[in-house]
């Protein structure tokens, strides 16, 4: 079965997916960091009792203290979990698709954490998906809400709508024009953050930043994600005129070539080199130039990464074996 990170969505030049976050509490228990493992486990079997009885026969159980080290790195980047769920064992557990694309997070900053993952730029769709899984839950399950305001979490932030929805974007660009400060400066006064989705938030690793929504109090799921939505859609739109303007130079052009060949013959690649040759590919890509399937190129981006590779490879955990395993997949996939 594919993964969500195999296909390509709606505006898929510029957007690589997007991902919907529900956060819920049960209210007969503390918050998990006020909660033992007795009453993690408790809140665990309560959730997956209730996902099962409501028919959802989709999603698999797995306990995190049961997973490595590298596994539970490498579902996070695989965008799965968040990076804080990878620390947690103890009474921790993760209900996830053969695809990838739902995952519920049990006992991380909060009891119940939907997740819904979508190719491309599909906001309404991903929330389509865990409203859904929401609803199920409500129905068996006694929420920790307040008619004033809203769903009860752990992180005050997240009050109101519980919900956090964010959009993945890649900006070669308006990252080379220095544009993202000012960008980001701006959005943030709308209740929008912009920051890096690969290693540094402030330089990205290839170019690639979360754009995601802040405010959750005071607001309905459908207007903050009609928010994002616009926003993304701005980005969008600069992103492809700034691309017109440099794209089709010649020096453009031989930046993006001579990426895709130290790509299709390197034999030690690092993360950061990789990150940042595929950036340029897939700029051109894009264009047809060179004709590279997108969702080749997204799939490379995500399952490249460091723990990814360790654990596809039996937990090779140095750095140089890694580094040639990535070439040597790298080089396989871009055959031209």
């Amino acid at each position: 079965m594919n993964k969500w990170y195999n296909t390509k969505g709606p505006e898929s030049d510029i957007v690589l997916s997007t991902r919907v976050r529900l956060s819920r509490n049960l209210a007969e228990f503390p918050f998990p960091s006020r909660l033992d493992a007795e009453g993690k486990n408790k809140v665990n079997e309560m959730v997956k009792t209730a996902v099962f009885e409501g028919g959802n026969t989709s999603l698999a159980y797995m306990e995190m203290k049961d997973l490595s080290r590298m596994q539970a790195i490498s579902l996070a980047e695989r965008h799965v979990i968040s990076p804080e769920f990878t620390d947690r064992k103890e009474g921790a557990a993760l209900l996830i698709s053969q695809d990838e694309s739902m995952s519920i997070m049990l006992c991380e900053e909060d009891h119940i954490k939907i997740q819904a993952v979508e190719s491309g730029l599909n906001l309404e769709e991903a929330f389509k998906r865990c409203d859904e899984i929401d609803s199920l839950l409500d129905e068996k399950l006694d929420y920790a809400f307040d008619e004033r305001i809203g769903y009860l979490t752990s992180l005050p932030t997240d009050l109101g709508t519980a919900m956090k929805a964010s959009v993945l974007v890649h900006l070669p660009a308006l990252t080379a024009l220095g544009q993202i400060p000012r960008l980001a400066a701006t959005v943030s006064k709308l209740g929008i953050n912009i920051s890096g989705a690969y290693g540094n938030r402030i330089q990205p690793a290839g170019d690639i930043y979360r754009v995601s929504n802040c405010i959750t109090l005071g607001i309905t799921e459908e207007t903050a994600l009609a928010n994002l939505k616009s926003i993304v859609l701005q980005l969008v739109a600069q992103e492809r005129t700034a691309r017109e303007k440099s794209i089709k130079t010649p020096s453009e052009e031989d930046k993006i070539f001579r990426a895709l060949g130290l790509l299709q013959n390197a034999r030690l690649l690092s993360t950061n080199e990789f990150m940042e040759m595929i950036s340029l590919v897939r700029l051109g890509a894009v264009n047809g130039n060179p004709d590279i399937p997108i969702e080749t190129i997204n799939a490379l981006i995500v399952e490249m990464q460091p723990a990814t590779i360790s654990v596809k490879y039996d937990g090779i955990d140095s750095i140089t074996a890694r580094d040639a395993k990535r070439a040597e997949e790298v080089r396989e996939r871009l055959k031209t």
